[in-house]
């Protein structure tokens, strides 16, 4: 470790603690423009449009994508190209959450007359509220910081932190209001491993029809690996003429009996199945089935899949689970 390692350290450690105190100052001062913006952002009965340029434009962006995600509709306004057309997407239902920390950014300005003509609200986020735009604004939320992060006290570093950590706040103040749950988020995210793991089932991931290998008691032990290799799934289900599991054979099952029986291939399924294996239903979450696996005393690569009926409607492999992408 180089000598100026401490030293960096140091400045590191100093940067987090005062943008993390700038946070706590804003928190303590929170005032009823934050309760009107919930309740605004609440009522809306179109799409909260968040719009900014520069360090602000990238906070206001990714406040679209989180209120997107967290149950209110909402997209990024980019305040160079409002001006060239891009203004005829917002309506009078709309609220426009506007981010300059100065007030004074002139792209930003100059679009209030519009969207004040097209009926929109107008709701700012700045660390002037005394400002031309913080004039113009319906609604300002003060987020001033005493200074930047920066030695120089000119990069924005403290005040944009500030400014995502209260869009931030915003969009989660706004969810736990509209009672927006784990299930609601996962609808919106059903490609993430969160999604997966709070909307995928076993009869998701579980193997059928073609992928099952199904053998009666009994059926010939060659039977059984030819239905087991053609299903390429490692295992047979061993049914009764009602499609209840009596039986399970795995790969396992088959070496062993195959080195203790003569001739090896001699016996039925019944003679080698075992009994009483776990199951699992096809309602359940491929995450809970995971768990099972992992909680099982004795640790399986297979287990059968019953309706309610507990007829078998599939395989379920731990490798197929662990391919799903729920972890």
């Amino acid at each position: 470790m180089g000598p100026d390692a401490a030293p960096a350290r140091d400045a590191v450690a100093r940067v987090l603690r005062e943008e993390a105190e700038a946070i706590r100052v804003v928190a303590d001062r929170l005032d009823r423009p934050f309760d009107h913006a919930i309740d605004w952002i609440l009522e809306c009965r179109g799409r909260v449009v968040t719009c900014g340029i520069g360090k602000s434009g990238h906070i206001a962006r990714k406040t679209a994508g989180t209120l997107s995600s967290t149950g209110t509709p909402s997209f990024f306004l980019h305040a160079a190209e409002a001006v060239h057309g891009d203004l005829g997407m917002v309506t009078a239902d709309d609220i426009v959450l506007l981010y300059t920390y100065s007030g004074e950014t002139d792209e930003l300005v100059r679009l209030f007359p519009s969207f004040q003509r097209a009926g929109a609200k107008t709701v700012l986020l700045t660390g002037r509220p005394s400002s031309s735009a913080g004039r113009a604004a319906d609604l300002v939320l003060d987020v001033s910081v005493d200074r930047e992060a920066c030695p120089n006290n000119l990069a924005p570093t403290t005040s944009t932190t500030v400014m995502l950590a209260v869009s931030d706040a915003l969009a989660v103040a706004v969810m736990e209001r509209r009672g927006f749950q784990s299930e609601d988020f996962a609808i919106f995210h059903p490609s993430g491993s969160l999604g997966k793991r709070l909307l995928l089932r076993v009869a998701d991931v579980m193997r059928a029809g073609p992928d099952l290998a199904l053998a009666e008691p009994g059926t010939p032990i060659l039977d059984v690996m030819r239905a087991i290799t053609t299903a390429g799934a490692g295992a047979a289900c061993i049914l009764d003429p009602d499609g209840r599991l009596v039986g399970f054979v795995s790969d396992g099952d088959l070496r062993r009996h195959m080195l203790s029986a003569t001739p090896p291939y001699a016996g039925t399924a019944q003679e080698m199945m075992t009994q009483g294996v776990t199951t699992i239903s096809e309602e359940l979450l491929a995450a809970e089935a995971l768990e099972m696996f992992q909680n099982l005393p004795k640790k399986i690569g297979e287990m059968p899949v019953v309706d309610r009926d507990g007829r078998v409607v599939g395989l379920l492999m731990l490798k197929d689970l662990l391919r799903s992408g729920i972890v």
